[in-house]
């Protein structure tokens, strides 16, 4: 299959268009519901986050929004740039995603540069079946550059470190120019210095223009640039507003269930769990 420009998938979503819009959605997993009755738009020019306790329905959220999964019995729809359903290549201009799930497919015998030019085809790394060209890997290489993971590119995966190779993962989202990136739970299994670092990365994505939709149980991970806040208890929409009045000490300790203090400096989301008096 021939690699589609960006541009002419691009021109079909107006800006006025939501990129996601969920309208009366339910899912069951195994028996239980995972998502019940959730309806929320995200807007195309909106940077957001989605928090909540494990188990809350994120996952399930995010196997909506890619397709993995579909609502219960027909109740209710997803759409992603107002169309239910889309040929995977046009949707990777539209929506890059990066999650843990995704890491582990991921073919571990590629070199980082690889890895990236195969999000042009869809694949997780194999390059062999597919026309590679000089263009492709400069585009790839750019992408790490402006990752600051340049330094990586002839490294193979299976070296990174989980930090390294959550960078190389979205430099491979990035590399069909989305309007905007969906990332499930970034930090997962970094250490305090990488999941700054990782943090810093996404604003640098987020100033550039590219638009952030973060789903993460970590109230550090919600940078200044994110400006509204969805909070998931229990598969559904607990709150949704502006991020000055959705994060606040008594919605996150109802979120949780735990008498959290939240603090926040520069921007910066500090969250302390206190005993119950």
């Amino acid at each position: 299959m021939s690699h589609l420009r960006p541009s002419a998938v691009k021109k079909k979503m107006s800006s006025h268009q939501p990129l996601i819009d969920f309208e009366n959605v339910t899912i069951v997993r195994n028996g239980r519901t995972a998502l019940d009755n959730v309806s929320l738009t995200i807007g195309a020019t909106e940077n957001v986050a989605i928090l909540g306790p494990n188990g809350c329905g994120k996952s399930t959220l995010v196997k909506a929004i890619t397709g993995d999964l579909r609502p219960f019995a027909g109740k209710g729809a997803v759409k992603v740039a107002g169309k239910s359903r889309w040929n995977l290549f046009e949707l990777r201009q539209i929506l890059g995603i990066v999650s843990n799930e995704l890491q582990t497919l991921c073919s571990k015998d590629a070199t980082a540069l690889d890895l990236v030019i195969s999000g042009f085809f869809g694949s997780y790394g194999v390059l062999e079946p597919y026309d590679v060209t000089a263009d492709h890997r400069a585009q790839a290489l750019q992408k790490l550059e402006f990752l600051d993971a340049a330094h990586l590119a002839t490294r193979p995966t299976n070296e990174l470190s989980s930090g390294e190779g959550r960078r190389v993962l979205i430099a491979r989202a990035l590399i069909n120019n989305p309007k905007a990136l969906l990332l499930d739970e970034p930090t997962t299994s970094l250490d305090l210095k990488s999941a700054h670092h990782l943090v810093q990365t996404l604003r640098k994505v987020a100033a550039s223009g590219t638009h952030i939709a973060l789903v993460t149980h970590h109230v550090e991970e919600i940078f200044p640039e994110i400006r509204r806040v969805i909070l998931l208890k229990e598969g559904k929409v607990f709150k949704d507003g502006p991020t000055e009045s959705v994060m606040t000490a008594e919605n996150i300790s109802d979120l949780f269930g735990a008498n959290i203090q939240l603090e926040r400096t520069c921007g910066v989301f500090r969250a302390r769990l206190e005993a119950n008096p």
